[in-house]
């Protein structure tokens, strides 16, 4: 079976929450950005271009998101971008380990591969990247040990639904939000 396209994944988003939550994502853009929006329209997710990983990475953003991160456009976080200082780059990283944990979790549940991105190139070619890829996989067990929030648990469902990939998951019974990342 060949490898999901950004559009399937995202057909699969929406089939699963544009009506339950109002929520759809789209690609197609420069640079990924979520924008709330107030009753009756939807929220939109916006992913990179046309690559898959970018679709399930901000899906994992918004999976993770409280209920105060979904109200505030791009859930609240600053993004500084590359190059980094040691310390902005060790808080870039702290924060996107559980959710590239959690994109590798979709993306077994779509039969995709994963790669992690520490989004610099000059720690890209450093022995961080192997650190990091630990960080990721050792949060990626945690999640599985642990259960996914409710969104993920529904998304990870709808993905090995269509594309048949793993989906050996507990649902948990919460959303995610910062006091949990710390964890």
């Amino acid at each position: 079976m060949a490898e999901p396209s950004d559009i399937e994944i995202a057909s699969c988003f929406n089939a699963t929450f544009a009506r339950s939550h109002h929520t759809v994502l789209v690609g197609g853009v420069l640079a990924p950005y979520y924008l709330p929006a107030a009753a009756p329209h939807r929220s939109i997710i916006r992913y990179r271009e046309n690559f898959a990983a970018s679709a399930l990475h901000e899906a994992a953003h918004w999976c993770m998101a409280g209920q105060h991160r979904l109200r505030q456009r791009d859930f609240g976080y600053w993004y500084i971008p590359s190059p980094r200082s040691e310390e902005e780059s060790a808080a870039f990283l702290a924060a996107e380990c559980p959710v590239q944990a959690l994109e590798q979790i979709f993306a077994e549940a779509a039969g995709l591969p994963f790669r992690v991105s520490l989004d610099d190139l000059g720690l890209e070619l450093s022995s961080r990247r192997q650190e990091f890829a630990a960080e990721v996989q050792a949060r990626a067990r945690t999640w599985r040990d642990h259960g996914l929030p409710r969104r993920a648990q529904g998304f990870v469902h709808s993905l090995t639904g269509r594309f048949g990939g793993r989906s050996d998951l507990q649902a948990g019974e919460h959303d995610v939000d910062e006091a949990i990342l710390r964890t």
